[in-house]
């Protein structure tokens, strides 16, 4: 990786910009300013709803797990930065968080990610039985991922588990059921993270190695371009195993994945040689990705 400046953590504009400071540093803290997490959260779930055939009749239901990915993100955001405040300090991209700057303090981001739970609660208690036990389930996943960085060179692994845990919800909130093509849904929604987290931490990789944070992409090295490129392939291979299973006879429904495939292609091809400002945007475009996924299991679910 060549030496480029850092690409800032918080992004001050819009309807961000507008608040006063200390109203700001408690969306900056829930990574409102930054959408895409919420995106990445949302996308698996509306997943789920589509590939149980939930589609068009439960647009409220994705539209509920909208609001529920937005304040769980934001949640999940806040608990991380608690845990890795000393770490966050270290880090030239993340030191002028809330927490680790000092402008919050331990105690309200508690509150805050009280207050951002019990939103989601809401959302929970409108969901089928099996969903909201699913649901909660995912809270050892969140619990423990701030510390994988810790102790495993895999924590995108980890963040994979935890970010797709909503194919599982969504497709239990349709079904009250949890089947093989569910589960190839979720495994290839993990191995899609592992692709773009390995991508985002491009970013920090020699403040991880000074600092002796662990990642995907210190793991894998120069095998990096071609490490993300087998996450992809094993994630579309998942998602066309679920389109197939879900659907059997269809034998045109996986090629709907083809969109995906070649957007997540692109991101591949431009992978190599990509700057840390580079790397986000690629990061980023996954939101993209989500967007091709879900359309295809739409479609595929009309068919």
């Amino acid at each position: 990786m060549s030496e480029t400046p850092i690409v800032p953590d918080s992004q001050h504009r819009g309807l961000i910009a507008s608040l006063p400071p200390s109203l700001r540093d408690y969306a900056l803290l829930a990574r409102f300013d930054r959408p895409i997490g919420t995106w990445l959260l949302f996308w698996p779930c509306a997943w789920g709803v589509a590939l149980a055939g939930g589609l068009p009749r439960d647009v409220y239901l994705i539209l509920l797990m909208g609001l529920g990915a937005l304040v769980m993100r934001g949640a999940g955001c806040v608990y991380n930065d608690i845990v890795d405040r000393d770490l966050d300090a270290r880090v030239e991209r993340t030191r002028a968080r809330p927490l680790a700057s000092g402008r919050v303090s331990i105690r309200a981001a508690w509150n805050w990610l009280f207050a951002l739970s019990m939103v989601g609660l809401v959302v929970l208690v409108q969901l089928l039985p099996l969903a909201q036990f699913v649901a909660l389930a995912s809270l050892a996943l969140v619990a423990a991922y701030p510390f994988m960085k810790r102790i495993t060179w895999w924590p995108q692994a980890w963040l994979g588990l935890t970010f797709n845990w909503g194919a599982l919800v969504g497709y239990a909130a349709v079904t009250e059921a949890l089947t093989l093509p569910a589960l190839l849904l979720y495994a290839g929604g993990v191995f899609w993270t592992l692709g773009y987290d390995t991508i985002y931490a491009l970013q920090d990789i020699e403040d991880d190695a000074l600092a002796g944070i662990k990642s995907s992409a210190r793991a894998l090295g120069r095998s990096v371009t071609r490490g993300v490129a087998v996450f992809y392939t094993l994630a579309l291979a998942c998602w066309a195993g679920a389109l197939a299973l879900a659907l059997p006879g269809n034998l045109a429904a996986p090629l709907l994945l083809l969109p995906a495939a070649l957007h997540l292609g692109w991101q591949t091809a431009r992978l190599t040689g990509a700057d840390g400002a580079a790397a986000l945007r690629l990061f980023r475009s996954n939101s993209v990705t989500g967007a091709l996924i879900f359309l295809a299991l739409a479609a595929a679910s009309l068919l």
